[in-house]
């Protein structure tokens, strides 16, 4: 059954469990609603999680497993005979992967019977995906054939007996939430303490996500220090990957992968470009709440959200053929001769300056009217003036979230590449001068994953290393700011 329609029957089953339920409470009391003990629709209600939430749970539950069951029988399948050198199991099983599903598409065309799919042989499968629309890079052995057929064999049974199993759940949910619907069953505590756990489950998919971020990362950072040592990637000035692979000499790896030069041009980019969001975006909101009128407000702050609304890569190429050349022309060798090209860091920050104005201009602006009417009238009521109670006043009492919209807009500017890439140039290198090209830690995880280098090498790992790093160096940035916040908290409470 396709997943569509499951998940649709599942809706079904509980939308008619809530009438059912409803109904039932109803009759068991005569159709004197005065005798239930919560209104009607909480024995609707009631029914109708006890059908969707562990039905839908076994559903998510199953769709995460079976993937994983699946492939790691298969992958047991596979002899090591079948991996060519240069290659791993894990490209392999890409390869099964691909072909299980260019034999479902191969059958859902007509091409194929699903008996023929198992039966068909080796040399003929490229041609009948070939006419199915599926391209196949290398010709297919028997051994990722055979591990196809069984791959694709055991997924529909597990697709089978996960259609079976989740339907079996919601029915036998139903016939219990059925059972519950009486006039004296506490049907509205029921509901409501479901309603807080399916809440508190929102609330903890934002650690979860955390939690899967750092474990998808720390394994293969982990396979990056076992082949790299990790005294030359934190303490290395100079990055310069070396793809063939190899040692020198005296044993050390011939690629530099020193993380110095990009961590300082992603960090002096960014600071450049908060040089430039932080004061025009904090200046507009305190126009747009403090000063301006309904109407220019209502003209003033939709434009100005505009750009939150742009592209990078558009930003990009408003880097690369505008702002680079007029920078050029300025402080190039027609000018004052500080600059060699239009790819520089000035030219990045400048532009992602310009992108994170939004960013900071509109939280500071919901932030500073949520400050209360009365704090204004009070320091208005003690002779004050408009501009003296914002600097003294509101300001303050906003600067919790002020300090929030920053660390917002820092961590978009720490995590941009388009820009980067188009604006700042590739080149890593340690530098003072705002003028030079540079890159960023972002741009060089693209770049180490572009390609057909080896997944295993230092080379390639070493873009896990990179985002690892650069999700030590975000946590210590709200650990910071958290710091700063509650500093300025304890003044005003």
């Amino acid at each position: 059954m396709p997943l569509l329609w499951l998940a649709a029957l599942l809706i079904a089953l509980s939308v008619l469990g809530f009438a059912l339920g409803r109904f039932k409470a109803m009759a068991s009391v005569g159709n004197d609603r005065r005798k239930l003990h919560s209104l009607p629709n909480y024995y609707g209600w009631n029914v109708f999680l006890k059908v969707a939430t562990p039905a839908f749970g076994l559903l998510v539950v199953w769709l995460l497993v079976q993937p994983l069951l699946v492939n790691s029988q298969v992958s047991a399948l596979v002899p090591d005979s079948a991996i060519s050198e240069g290659s791993t199991r894990g490209l392999v099983m890409s390869d099964v992967r691909r072909v299980a599903d260019g034999l479902d598409l191969a059958v859902g065309q007509g091409l194929l019977t699903t008996r023929q799919s198992g039966e068909i042989a080796a040399e003929d499968v490229k041609k009948v995906l070939g006419d199915a629309g599926v391209a196949l890079g290398a010709e297919v052995s028997n051994e990722v054939l055979t591990a196809a057929g069984v791959y694709r064999d055991m997924t529909e049974t597990g697709r089978l007996w996960m259609a079976i199993a989740t339907v079996a759940v919601a029915v036998l949910g139903l016939g219990f939430g059925l059972l519950q619907s009486k006039g004296d069953y506490r049907a509205r505590n029921v509901v409501e303490q479901g309603v807080r756990g399916i809440l508190l489950f929102a609330a903890s998919i934002a650690i979860l996500t955390t939690v899967g971020i750092v474990l998808s990362l720390i394994g293969n950072t982990i396979r990056f220090f076992e082949l790299y040592p990790a005294s030359q990637f934190f303490g290395s000035g100079t990055w310069l990957p070396s793809f063939g692979g190899g040692v020198d000499s005296d044993g050390n790896p011939l690629s530099k992968l020193g993380i110095l030069p990009l961590l300082w041009g992603t960090l002096y980019i960014s600071v450049i470009a908060l040089a430039v969001a932080v004061p025009i975006g904090l200046f507009a909101a305190v126009y747009l709440s403090e000063y301006a009128g309904p109407k220019t407000r209502a003209i003033a702050k939709p434009l100005l959200e505009v750009l939150a609304g742009i592209p990078t890569i558009v930003y990009g190429l408003f880097a690369l053929l505008t702002v680079g050349p007029m920078l050029l022309s300025v402080f190039g060798d027609g000018g004052l001769g500080w600059m060699q090209a239009g790819t520089a860091v000035m030219t990045a920050g400048l532009v992602m300056g310009i992108m994170l104005i939004p960013f900071v201009s509109s939280l500071s602006d919901d932030i500073i009217n949520a400050v209360p009417q009365a704090m204004r009238d009070g320091s208005y009521g003690l002779g004050a003036t408009q501009s003296e109670t914002i600097k003294q006043v509101v300001l303050p009492a906003a600067l919790p979230g002020i300090v929030g919209a920053i660390l917002l807009a820092a961590s978009r500017a720490i995590g941009e590449t388009m820009i980067v890439v188009l604006g700042a140039g590739a080149a890593a290198r340690l530098s003072m001068n705002p003028f030079d090209a540079m890159t960023t830690v972002t741009a060089k995880i693209v770049s180490q994953l572009t390609g057909d280098a080896d997944f295993a090498s230092p080379e390639a790992l070493v873009a896990f290393a990179l985002g690892m790093s650069l999700f030590v160096l975000t946590l210590g940035l709200n650990i910071f700011a958290l710091y700063i916040v509650r500093k300025y908290r304890e003044q005003y409470e």
